[in-house]
């Protein structure tokens, strides 16, 4: 379980927004947070157009093939302006990302 959650937490790092020029104006619009034993989410949303959803599900926690579950998404403004929404799975068959591109 512990393996499965570092991972995640490297997803987390590797799969935040774009960085900004001046990240001291940039204010969090909202955050929630839920943790569980079997699975956990989260949500922020903040003013320079960045945002990202996740939720985590621990399949077959009493099972010795117990794994975690991680479907979700992010979305930011990138430096040439274009809107980027990345949703994603990831789990006991990697890390699948489906990518679009708006505005």
């Amino acid at each position: 379980m512990l393996k499965y959650v570092a991972l995640v937490c490297v997803l987390v790092a590797v799969c935040s927004g774009a960085p900004q020029q001046n990240p001291q104006d940039v204010q969090i619009l909202r955050f929630d947070s839920n943790v569980e034993p079997d699975g956990y989410s989260f949500a922020y949303e903040t003013s320079d157009g960045t945002s990202r959803q996740e939720e985590g599900k621990l399949d077959n926690p009493q099972s010795e093939n117990a794994a975690l579950t991680v479907t979700g998404q992010y979305a930011y403004v990138a430096p040439d302006g274009k809107h980027y929404t990345v949703t994603f799975t990831a789990g006991p068959n990697g890390f699948q990302p489906k990518t679009s591109l708006g505005q």
